[in-house]
């Protein structure tokens, strides 16, 4: 069984479309897919009449990428299998979304400082129905501005305490924890590898995220090499999280294709080990 468990689309910074990630799930042959788009669910309907429509097989799990603010960090807590209808929810991911605007702006006028005017509109385009988000801001400034890379991008300009970095008044990690949990879903902490801290800080980070409530971490992805994934598992492990498994997909890429990450542990427990008491499908019984 092949489990994806955070992808994105066009209604966050994802380049496919709901109807498009389905699709390429498909192609990809993904058993069980979650949708965790920044700070927003209003992708999830078209995602769902998609895949009941062309891929019937597929297990579609309802999820949102929440942002949160720890110590100078920006983390990152994805929801898997939350009631989208709940309204604290609704309520809670409203105000994201106006913390996302007013960060944006404030990223423009920065921008402009720096001799990129005019970013904010095309931000905007870019971001079409979506959340406008800095990987928006780093696309005008890779196609108009002769910024070569996106990674480039952040280095130069968008990254922590760069020069047109703004900070978000994300709220805390509790916060993002509770309220998935209200909404009947599992708070996961999103790769905890690719934040940039030491391994003392990881560990206090793992161990606060465990006890303000959360359920589990992903302990696979991209980019990480077998040494650190054995040292992520066992912190994991020494605070009885669940683990998580996703390939954070934004669109078809040599790194980061959908369904190339899968969880492979003799210790840990899968956050999916119970969903077919709940999901839409019980095709979740097995472990991977």
């Amino acid at each position: 069984m092949k489990i994806d468990l955070h992808s994105h689309t066009t209604f966050s910074d994802g380049r496919l479309t709901p109807a498009e990630l389905i699709q390429r799930a498909q192609t990809m042959q993904v058993d069980v897919l979650a949708i965790t788009d920044h700070d927003t669910i209003y992708g999830l309907a078209d995602a769902h009449a998609e895949a009941s429509k062309h891929y019937p097989a597929l297990t579609l799990i309802d999820g949102v990428e929440i942002s949160t603010r720890w110590h100078s960090f920006e983390i990152h807590i994805v929801g898997l299998n939350i009631d989208t209808a709940d309204p604290v929810l609704q309520r809670f991911l409203a105000e994201q979304q106006q913390k996302r605007e007013e960060r944006a702006v404030k990223i423009a006028d920065k921008l402009a400082k720096c001799g990129f005017v005019g970013t904010l509109e095309r931000a905007r385009r870019y971001a079409g129905v979506g959340q406008i988000t800095r990987a928006h801001f780093a696309r005008v400034l890779v196609d108009n501005f002769q910024v070569p890379t996106l990674e480039k991008a952040f280095k130069l300009y968008l990254g922590k305490g760069k020069r047109a970095a703004v900070k978000a008044e994300w709220p805390d990690i509790a916060a993002a924890v509770k309220v998935i949990q209200q909404a009947g879903g599992r708070a996961v902490l999103a790769h905890p590898i690719h934040y940039d801290m030491s391994t003392k800080w990881l560990r206090r980070l793992i161990g606060e995220f465990s006890a303000s409530g959360g359920d589990a971490a992903e302990v696979v992805f991209p980019g990480m090499n077998a040494d650190k994934q054995a040292f992520l598992q066992s912190i994991v492990a020494e605070h009885e999280l669940l683990a998580s498994a996703g390939s954070d997909f934004h669109f078809p890429g040599r790194w980061t294709e959908l369904g190339r990450c899968q969880l492979k542990s003799d210790t840990l427990t899968p956050v999916w080990h119970d969903w077919h008491l709940s999901v839409r499908q019980s095709s979740l019984k097995d472990p991977v």
